[in-house]
């Protein structure tokens, strides 16, 4: 007989599985991606040389989109009903960053809130701050205390699970609270991988950031290494129509490619 061994399989996956069958019934238009990030990676390092407050290109790239997705208000707008949306004044940007509680790693989610106004040095100091800070004892009891309450969830049958989420996706003022309007997630930097990685989100908008990776391009007529960011995109079509789409991308590329809010 085959030799195997079976670990225990955390509750917060539960929730990860019917988030993602909900994802898919969203009608989200993907792209996939390619920027040429060589002249805002090299203005990242300039600035790094002359700034106390160091600026990481994670939190450089959730600016430049939180600026860009602002002037395209629609991109990130939640429907109210079946012929209205409501369109939040704030690009609020969820991510992901792993802890380590007490020897486990763990995935706790972060909203940068007003991303659209904040400083790059902002973001950052954001970001680390969340993935440093330190728990006390209270902290992880409070924690210990609130799973109790979140294992109802957990026990409910599955269909009764996704009728929370979708409870929670009919009414956009509490969606937008709880987990802002854009979605970046940055799996694929984890490694060097030539390509893409398709997200799926509940959000209007998602961003899922793959490698940096040198290839030879063409610029000004000349082959040239150029340090290229792959990149896929998840926009809701049931709240922005393609030309809309195509010009919020074209811009993300200029913005993006230019260094911008640098």
């Amino acid at each position: 007989m085959t030799n195997y061994k079976i670990t225990g399989f955390p509750d917060s996956r539960i929730a990860t599985i019917d988030v993602c069958d909900i994802g898919k019934q969203k009608h989200h238009i993907t792209g996939l991606l390619e920027f040429d990030v060589t002249l805002s990676r090299m203005k990242i390092r300039e600035y790094n040389k002359t700034h106390s407050e160091k600026i990481s290109f994670n939190a450089w790239l959730i600016s430049v989109v939180a600026s860009t997705i602002k002037k395209y208000e629609a991109a990130a707008s939640f429907l109210n009903g079946k012929n209205k949306l409501i369109i939040f004044d704030d690009v609020n940007v969820s991510i992901v960053v792993e802890k380590e509680i007490q020897g486990t790693k763990v995935p706790l989610p972060l909203i940068i809130e007003k991303a659209h106004e904040a400083s790059v040095a902002s973001i950052t100091k954001q970001i680390s701050e969340a993935k440093n800070k330190e728990f006390t004892d209270n902290e992880i009891v409070l924690q210990k205390k609130t799973e109790k309450y979140e294992r109802i969830y957990y026990v409910l049958p599955g269909f009764l699970r996704r009728y929370f989420w979708k409870f929670i996706l009919k009414r956009p003022r509490i969606a937008f609270t709880k987990m802002g309007n854009v979605a970046f997630t940055t799996v694929g930097m984890m490694g060097k991988v030539n390509g893409w990685f398709i997200p799926i989100s509940v959000h209007p908008v998602c961003f899922g950031i793959s490698s940096i990776i040198k290839k030879p391009c063409v610029v000004d007529d000349r082959i040239e290494i150029r340090e290229i960011l792959n990149m896929s995109i998840l926009i809701d079509h049931d709240v922005i129509d393609g030309a809309p789409m195509a010009r919020l991308i074209s811009d993300l590329a200029k913005n993006i490619e230019s260094g911008m809010n640098i």
